[in-house]
């Protein structure tokens, strides 16, 4: 098991760059306004730009300003009479860039429209309305890949399927888990639980170290994560729900299909945990047979060690 930490090596991987937005509007006249949002932290090899259609000229030079770590630019295109429906948009080196980029436009009736473009489709046509399928899919997809992305969090995952012996309790803690996350998700999506981001991605880094030194403890020693392994699954549930809130944030819920968004985002994050230990079942027989000393010992211990780094590294960032 030691050697799966190697996945969780790059601290960077606790924290995917934020998702891309482009929000255009209609006000009317064939002007559009445009927003660019995106990370000021630039992947090498790649130049993530919007690409608008060629026959809607821009009307003014943008003006570009940097918040925090995003990077945003501001500027006005002309589509005439026809407006955006039915024009193509399309986004620039979202391979190399990793990321996905939502799509937020409100026509000039009113009506807003939302997808999300990704390196497998990097471009869309405008539609009159978006569907409840498309709304699903997107949230599902955008679900799934943040789960995998969120080395902390799968850390959280295989601390648990260090802990529970045997299908039926890990299949059990790891549902507590999923209720947990799910419910402070919902609040916090809803604007019932809105806590800063910074001491909250600390407290899940605290998380995984708690774990990891109770895995680390003697089997033989009652201890509250191995006497209530669902109860205290549930607990640190509601704890990295909030840190998926705000990755939810970030994406933004599309107006009169939240229900559908919240619901699909959640099914997105347990697909991807299911998958997570899908691949640490199969693994482990091979891992086994591995003349590998103390492989369980080595795996907690590094465990311990970057959930260490990363609670540093967190708490140093809000001073």
């Amino acid at each position: 098991m030691g050697l799966l930490l190697l996945l969780f090596a790059q601290p960077a991987a606790a924290h995917p760059l934020a998702p891309a937005l482009l929000e255009l509007r209609e006000t009317g006249s064939g002007r559009v306004e445009v927003t660019w949002k995106r990370s000021a932290l630039r992947v090498p090899g790649s130049d993530l730009q919007p690409i608008l259609p060629e026959d809607c000229p821009p009307l003014s030079a943008p003006r570009v300003e940097e918040r925090g770590t995003a990077m945003l630019a501001f500027w006005a295109i002309d589509c005439g009479g026809k407006g955006l429906v039915g024009r193509t948009i399309r986004i620039d080196d979202l391979g190399p860039a990793k990321i996905d980029t939502l799509v937020r436009i409100e026509l000039a009736d009113g009506r807003k429209l939302q997808r999300v473009l990704r390196r497998s489709e990097p471009s869309m046509e405008v539609p009159e309305r978006t569907t409840r399928a498309t709304v699903f899919v997107d949230y599902l997809k955008i679900g799934f890949e943040h789960i995998l992305t969120g080395a902390d969090h799968l850390l959280f995952v295989f601390g648990l399927f260090l802990l529970c012996a045997g299908l039926a309790p890990l299949a059990k803690t790891v549902t507590a888990f999923t209720v947990g996350h799910s419910i402070t998700l919902s609040l916090a999506a809803l604007g019932y639980a809105q806590l800063p981001s910074g001491p909250i991605e600390v407290l899940i880094a605290a998380s995984v170290l708690a774990l990891a030194v109770d895995l680390a403890r003697d089997a033989a020693r009652p201890t509250w994560m191995r006497r209530f392994p669902w109860p205290m699954a549930l607990v640190f549930g509601l704890l990295h729900g909030l840190g998926f809130a705000g990755a939810l944030r970030e994406v933004g819920l599309p107006d009169g299909e939240i229900p559908m968004a919240l619901f699909s985002f959640n099914v997105g994050i347990e697909v991807g945990q299911l998958a997570f230990v899908a691949v640490l079942l199969a693994l482990t027989p091979l891992v086994q047979r591995m003349p590998l000393p103390l492989p369980r010992r080595v795996a907690i211990y590094a465990m311990g060690s970057l959930a260490a780094f990363w609670m540093i590294e967190r708490g140093a960032a809000l001073l």
